[in-house]
């Protein structure tokens, strides 16, 4: 499971990245918002989250894991949705947002779903 919440972390910054990228690029969207200091830290602030996600996924254990990928998944799936509903989409963006939604609620239900390993026996 550790490898699987990791490995979708990183599919999804993908996303991120790629779907970024395609907006500074289209001319459209080049200057929709202001870009200020402080947008630029919550920006950076908000993407620490899954960059943070991919490491613990790996690493933690399973308590810290689980409730991690629980609690990433949702904040960041609630923010992709609220992103929607920022200013009018471009098609691309909404075709990103489907799949990082997708690829993010999935990392919290895995999470909520995960049953820990099973405690070891006690020694004799």
């Amino acid at each position: 499971m550790k490898n699987t919440l990791s490995a979708l972390w990183i599919f999804v910054m993908f996303n991120y990245l790629y779907c970024d990228i395609l907006g500074l690029v289209d001319p459209a969207e080049v200057n929709p918002i202001e870009v200020t200091p402080g947008f630029l830290l919550s920006a950076a602030v908000l993407m620490e989250i899954p960059i943070a996600a991919t490491l613990v996924s790996f690493l933690a254990p399973y308590g810290p894991n689980r409730w991690t990928n629980v609690g990433a998944g949702t904040v960041m799936t609630l923010v992709q949705i609220w992103s929607l509903t920022v200013g009018p989409p471009t098609v691309y963006y909404i075709a990103y947002s489907v799949v990082e939604v997708s690829a993010t609620a999935l990392i919290a239900v895995l999470a909520w779903r995960w049953a820990g390993a099973a405690p070891a026996p006690p020694e004799a």
